[in-house]
Order: structure tokens, then sequence, then C-alpha cells
């Protein structure tokens, strides 16, 4: 175990958010976030990764106490007994567990003292409903409450898992406001002829229809450049992305940056984000688009809709046709003018409805919820 900084004594709630990793992911994005953001006259914040940390680590806030389960399988008892050993010591009330660091937390609240847990599901592959429904359902029985990110995860909850609708609470993920960041100067291309794509590489992100219609696009707009900003979640699907690139002879404007420490100088440096996804929650990078002023085109899935303020602050396309996200595209590339009014609108959109303050609010009241009811 390595841990810092216990506190067994605070006045405060002690809280102990979960992820797998530290990976740079959205749902791990999300978890540093908020834990970094909790009022701490009110909560005393933790954070375990159970099996490795990852490039977010160092974004963790300095005063929050760190646990590195370094778990080596699903089920590793000694794990779990460094788990619960940390819980009694730190006197923890509340296990925050993201994806499916939950099955750990669920194993863990077994055991006394039997801190109470909230589910943070992120689950991107939502519309397809691939999850074993058994083993969620048995999960279940021992979450007190669920924060859902999108509206297709509270119903999953509720009439998959049959969980209470009392016990589920949809909010929305928010964006930070990046620091001024300057261009990255080693870009190709030229203002006005840039498209970025921040999504690591999985088959629900949909690459492929995003290669597809930049073919479509590059005749009508052969200036214009992409950057696949991304890590490869599944090496197998990047190799495939790599490969339908070069066979539509598009190596001169499709780039694959990779995973990126830098990815705000990247929006700035960029004019269009773009989303081709088959599934989504609801993405952080489309937040982070409008945080960057940048105009955004996304796929009409999980919350995307929402986020874009259902398509004026947006272009909303359906999932898997590249000929409309290609009109889509052309229509940007072709008009500063439009690219600027819907980039204004997308910032201000985010700022009043995606901001920090209003979700760190809102898990704070959930979190009183659950312990009122607890009592």
């Amino acid at each position: 175990m390595s841990a810092t900084n216990l506190h067994s004594h605070s006045p405060q709630v002690n809280v102990l958010h979960l992820t797998d990793t530290l990976d740079a992911g959205g749902a791990e994005y999300m978890a540093v976030n908020v834990v970094n953001l909790l009022p701490r006259e009110r909560y005393q914040p933790h954070f375990c990764t159970t099996r490795r940390d990852g490039v977010l680590a160092n974004k963790i806030a300095s005063d929050v106490t760190r646990l590195r389960l370094a778990r080596r399988w699903r089920f590793d008892l000694q794990a779990l007994n460094r788990l619960t050993s940390f819980i009694k010591q730190s006197d923890i009330k509340i296990l925050h567990a993201h994806g499916t660091a939950l099955f750990i937390a669920v194993l863990a609240s077994l055991r006394p003292p039997h801190p109470l847990i909230v589910w943070h599901d992120h689950y991107g592959r939502c519309r397809f409903d691939d999850r074993p429904v058994w083993l969620y359902r048995f999960a279940s029985r021992h979450i007190k409450g669920i924060i859902a990110v999108n509206q297709l995860l509270v119903t999953w909850a509720c009439e998959r898992l049959r969980v209470p609708a009392s016990r589920v609470r949809y909010i929305p993920n928010f964006a930070l406001t990046s620091a001024a960041a300057e261009p990255d100067p080693a870009l190709p291309g030229s203002t006005g002829s840039r498209v970025v794509c921040v999504a690591n590489f999985r088959p629900e992100k949909d690459h492929l229809t995003l290669v597809h219609a930049i073919a479509r696009v590059v005749p009508v707009c052969p200036d214009v450049h992409v950057f696949l900003v991304g890590a490869a979640i599944d090496p197998k699907y990047l190799v495939h992305v790599r490969e339908e690139i070069e066979r539509c002879g598009l190596t001169k404007h499709i780039f694959i940056l990779g995973p990126r420490n830098d990815v705000p100088a990247i929006l700035k440096a960029c004019d269009i984000g773009v989303l081709s996804s088959a599934s989504e929650g609801l993405p952080l990078a489309l937040l982070e688009y409008g945080g960057a002023n940048l105009a955004a085109i996304a796929t009409d899935v999980g919350q995307c809709a929402e986020v874009l303020d259902e398509g004026r602050a947006g272009l909303l396309v359906a999932p898997g046709d590249p000929v409309q996200l290609a009109a889509a595209l052309v229509s940007l590339l072709q008009s500063a003018e439009q690219r600027l009014e819907l980039a204004t609108r997308f910032r201000r959109r985010i700022e009043q409805a995606y901001s920090p303050a209003a979700a760190i609010q809102q898990i704070c009241a959930f979190y009183d919820d659950i312990m009122q009811s607890a009592i």
C-alpha cells in the first residue's frame, strides 16, 4: 500500500474515489476533476487506483491522499485487504467508484465499517447495452446512489438494474477552463483548415466514419488537415484506422498524433472539433471543444445533442453516416462566419450549463442525501 497524509480523525467527511487506472480517458479525467474540486471545508478527499497509475497521476491535487492497490487480477484478495485496511484507518464514509472500480468497492463495503457506495457510471458504449446485467444487478444491491452521465444510463440503471429512480441522479460532466495555451507550431495546415478529433482509439469512437467523410471533403476543401488525438486503447483498431487512411489516400490530410499532454494547445491551433462516435456517454472532449472556442460537429448519440443545445450551438449528424458528416465539415470549412458564430454560442453554452461549480454542488447534494438516508 502506498498512502500518505492519513486523517483518521478529520472533522470533514472522508470520501475515497476509486478508478482502475489514471490513463487519459474521459472517466478518469472526471474522477480527478471531482476529487480536486470537492469543497475541503466539507470533505477530506482521497484517491485510489485499483490497478495502476497513468498520465493523469500528476493532475491530482497535492492535498489528496493517494492509495495504489496494484491489483493484479479481478479478485485480488491482497488488494482487497489493503483497501479495507485503508478505509478503516482513514475513516472513509463514502466510496465513490468510477466505472468498473465498482466491483472492488462493493466487496470492500461488505466488510466493517461498511462505507456507503456511490457509483459514477460513465459508460460510453451505453447505446449497445452490452454489459453483463446480472453482475451489475448484483452489485447494485449494495449501491446507495448512482450518478449517470447521460439519460440513457439513467434509464439503464432503473429498467435493467431495477434501481429505484430516487437512487439515480443524472449529473453531467463539466469542463475546466484551460489556462492560456500557445498553438502548436508543428501542426501542418493553415488557419481555417484544421480539424481535431480527441477520442481514444476504440471501435465505438468510429474514427472510420470520419476517415470516409474526409475522403469526400478533400475534393471540395483540399487544404483540410485532420488531427486524431488519443491513446490506442484497442491497438488492432488503431491499425485498422491507419490502414484505412492509407487506402483512401489521405496520409497528407489525416495525422494520428496519439496521446498528447498538450491537448489545450492543439485545440487552440485548430478551427473545428469533431466527434464521429457510434456511442457516447457525455463526452468530455466535446466540452473541451466548447471551452477552447471551437466550432463543433458531433454525432447525435448520448448527451451530445444536449451539449450542443439540440444543434443551436454546433452541428449534429447521424452516427455512421460519412456523407452527412462530410457535408457538415464542408459547411464549416467554407464559412469562417459560421464557425465563429457556432464557436461563440458553444463557449457560452459550456460556461452556462457545464460549469464545475454546478456539477460539484449537485454531487455534494447527492452525498448529503445518501448519508441522510443511511441514518
